[in-house]
C-alpha cells in the first residue's frame, strides 16, 4: 500500500466530483482532517463544486448578449473556486483542524499569472516567493490552507482562470514550492485507467506510470489530466491519482513518475539515413495480410522509425542499413504479386528530425511555420507525421544541421 507517513507535507487537491454536495465534500474535509490528526503536514486545493462552473459559464454568456470580456468572465467563474474555499475551510475547523482560506483578492494570494485570460500561464518567479512567504509557514505550523484551484491573478490585480487541469497546476505548484513528499489529486476514478471506463469496459488501473507516458494520452484526448498540467508536475515529488470514495488518503491510486521538459525543442532522431519505401495501389487497407507481411519483411532487416497509411497507399521510413537493397526488392516482390499494390517507390538518403515538448499541439500554426521557413531556403520535407507532443520530418540528409536549425528557430519564435 502506498502509505502517507506522518510528520510529512503533502497537497491534496480535490476536484468538482469530491465536492458535488454536502455529504461528499464533507467525506473530503473528514479524510484530510484525519489525516491532518496523525501528523501529516497538508495544503489542499479545491475546485469548484460539481458543474458549478459550467453553470456560471452558461448563465454568464446566456445573460450578456455576447458582450461579456474574457476579463469579466474569469471574475464571475472564480466564484465557484471562491466559494470551494470558505466551505472547505469551514467544515475543517468545525471538525477539529486548524484552517485558514486563500480568496484571489486577498495580498497573500500566491498564485499569480500573465493576461491571458480564460488560459493564463503561472509567472512561476512570483508564484514560487509569494508560496514560500504565505503558504509554506502555515503548513509548517500545522494550519492547513485551502486555496481556490483554477485561478490566478496578474501583477495588476486581475482575476484569472488557468484553463483546463488548472486545479492541478495550482496543486503541481503548490507542492513543488512547500517541499511536498506528495501530491494527490483526488478524482471520481480509481486512478488512470488503462482507458476510459465511460467507454472500454472493465479497464484496468495502472498503479503506476511515467508522466513522459501518460502526456501521449493526454495530448490523444484522454481526460486524466491534462498536459497543460503535467507541464508544472515537479520531478522529485510523486503524485498520486485516487479515488474519493476512500475516507483515507492513504489508499492506493495511480502514481506518476519524473517530470517533463517544458521546452520545445528538435533533435536529429537517427544517426544514420533513412529510406523511405512507398507503395501504392487500390484498397490496400483493405488487404491486412499485405501490409503484416510488409511490415514482417520490414522488421526482419531494419528499423522502423515511422510509417503512415491511407486507403490506397502505405508508407514505411526505416534505417538505412546494410542490405538494404534486399528489402526494396522484397517489398516489391509483394507489390507485383498482389492485386491491390500497384508500384513502390523509394527515397534515399534522408535524416530523421523529431521535434517534441509539452504542449507542442497546442502551439497553433507550428506545422505551417516550420514548413514554411524550410521552404524559404529551398529544403523539402520528404515527409512529415505527427503523434502526441511530437512533429516527425523527413529532408534530404545532406540538409540535416541547416534544417535542424531552422527548426530549433521555428519552435524558439512561438
Amino acid at each position: 500500500m502506498d502509505n502517507v507517513k506522518s510528520g510529512k507535507k503533502i497537497v491534496v487537491k480535490f476536484g468538482g466530483s469530491s465536492l458535488v454536495d454536502s455529504e461528499k465534500l464533507l467525506k473530503s474535509a473528514m479524510a484530510v482532517v484525519s489525516e491532518a490528526k496523525r501528523g501529516t503536514k497538508i495544503a489542499v486545493v479545491v475546485s469548484a463544486m460539481g458543474k458549478t462552473t459550467d453553470m456560471l459559464m452558461n448563465t454568464a454568456k446566456n445573460t450578456s448578449n455576447g458582450k461579456l470580456t474574457k476579463c469579466e468572465l474569469d471574475d464571475i467563474l472564480s466564484m465557484g473556486e471562491r466559494t470551494s474555499v470558505r466551505i472547505f475551510a469551514a467544515a475543517l475547523r468545525n471538525n477539529g483542524v486548524n484552517a485558514c482560506y486563500f480568496d484571489p483578492m486577498d495580498n497573500k494570494w500566491p498564485i499569480i499569472t500573465d493576461e491571458a485570460f480564460q488560459n493564463a500561464n503561472p509567472n512561476i518567479k512570483e508564484c514560487s516567493k509569494n508560496i514560500k512567504l504565505h503558504v509554506l509557514p502555515l503548513v509548517e505550523e500545522g494550519i492547513i490552507p485551502v486555496i481556490a484551484g483554477f485561478v490566478g491573478k496578474t501583477m495588476e490585480g486581475k482575476i484569472t482562470t488557468l484553463g483546463r487541469g488548472g486545479s492541478d497546476t495550482t496543486a503541481f505548484i503548490i507542492g513543488e514550492n512547500i517541499g511536498a513528499d506528495q501530491i494527490l489529486l483526488v478524482t471520481d476514478a480509481e486512478g488512470i485507467m488503462t482507458s476510459d471506463p465511460k467507454i472500454i469496459q472493465s479497464p484496468k488501473l495502472l498503479p503506476e506510470i511515467n508522466v513522459n507516458i501518460l502526456v501521449g494520452l493526454a495530448d490523444s484526448g484522454a481526460k486524466f489530466i491534462h498536459s497543460k498540467a503535467l507541464k508544472y508536475k515537479p520531478e522529485g515529488i510523486d503524485v498520486k491519482v485516487m479515488s474519493n470514495k476512500h475516507d483515507d488518503l492513504n489508499k492506493p491510486g495511480t502514481l506518476i513518475k519524473d517530470a517533463l521538459s517544458w521546452e520545445l525543442d528538435a533533435e536529429i532522431a537517427s544517426s544514420t539515413p533513412v529510406a523511405e519505401i512507398t507503395v501504392i495501389g487500390e484498397g490496400i487497407s483493405n488487404n491486412t495480410n499485405i501490409i503484416m507481411e510488409m511490415f514482417e519483411k520490414v522488421r526482419g532487416h531494419t528499423s522502423l522509425l515511422g510509417m503512415s497509411m491511407n486507403a490506397n497507399s502505405i508508407i514505411f521510413y526505416v534505417n538505412q542499413k546494410d542490405h538494404i537493397l534486399e528489402l526494396f526488392n522484397q517489398i516489391h516482390g509483394i507489390t507485383v504479386e498482389n492485386k491491390e499494390t500497384i508500384a513502390m517507390a523509394v527515397k534515399k538518403d534522408l535524416a530523421f528530425i523529431q521535434t517534441s515538448g509539452v504542449g507542442l499541439e497546442e502551439t497553433h500554426g507550428i506545422i505551417g511555420k516550420i514548413s514554411e521557413d524550410l521552404r524559404h531556403v529551398g529544403i523539402n520535407i520528404s515527409g512529415i507525421l505527427t503523434i502526441t507532443s511530437s512533429i516527425l520530418l523527413f529532408v534530404d540528409w545532406n540538409e540535416k544541421e541547416k534544417a535542424l536549425e531552422l527548426i530549433k528557430n521555428s519552435l524558439k519564435t512561438q
